[in-house]
């Protein structure tokens, strides 16, 4: 699951392929994205970032209450219904350059034993990124909603996530598909084909990787600063 990321980068370098894409007005730093916000995402559509908000509303929903989806399962695209229909006409991809993911610890008896109940679980918060810090995208899919009483069309988007690399694992059992640059511009491109296409949604290589735990300010999408990035 990935259910926040950031974006942090105060300035996109010129030369970085995602320059053209933001067109020099980069996005506002958001140390702490999440669902329901309007976010930036890059389409086959448009050659430059477009903002949707975070949470899967798909075309066929009868009203805006349809519960939306933030992640979709990679190994599920082609069956599940709210997906099947996106994977060949609205792919995205969704700038990052960290995401969060909370690691469950158990508090331990006077035997040593893990207290299973979720009531004493307590929740590490972790950040994960690329061990240079660089830029990455998510492999996401979109759609938009018409709202027959408005005429608004309510565009929205979510990640596609896969199972845990060995760097993520001990923190949590999935995590997002992030894309190479290289991928990137296969999963934009429409004329590429949907197996071969459906095969990079694999764990990113974990030795590229890095993770550390962070501040539990994290936890609340009201703390939008630097604070939160503050390790233990």
């Amino acid at each position: 699951m990935c259910g926040r990321y950031s974006l942090i980068k105060k300035a996109i370098p010129k030369e970085h392929r995602y320059a053209a894409k933001f067109a020099g007005k980069e996005p506002e730093p958001n140390y702490n994205a999440a669902p329901s916000q309007f976010l930036p995402v890059i389409t086959t559509a448009n050659p430059q970032a477009v903002y949707f908000t975070w949470g899967l509303l798909p075309a066929w929903a009868k009203d805006a209450n349809t519960k939306k989806s933030i992640n979709a399962r990679a190994e599920s695209l082609l069956t599940n219904p709210m997906f099947r229909g996106l994977v060949s006409r609205k792919r995205c991809l969704i700038p990052a350059d960290g995401f969060y993911e909370w690691q469950v610890k158990s508090e331990l008896d006077m035997f040593g034993q893990p207290i299973a109940t979720k009531a004493k679980a307590k929740k590490q918060p972790f950040r994960i990124a690329l061990a240079n810090d660089d830029l990455f995208s998510f492999a996401g899919l979109w759609d938009e909603w018409l709202d027959k009483s408005t005429g608004e069309l309510y565009k929205s988007f979510t990640i596609i996530t896969t199972d845990a690399n060995a760097l993520v694992k001990p923190i949590h059992d999935r995590m997002p598909v992030i894309l190479t640059p290289a991928n990137e511009e296969r999963w934009l491109n429409a004329q590429e084909n949907l197996e071969e296409l459906l095969a990079v949604l694999q764990p990113y290589e974990a030795s590229l990787m890095k993770a550390f735990p962070i501040s539990n300010l994290v936890n609340s999408p009201a703390n939008n600063t630097a604070d939160i990035l503050n390790s233990l």
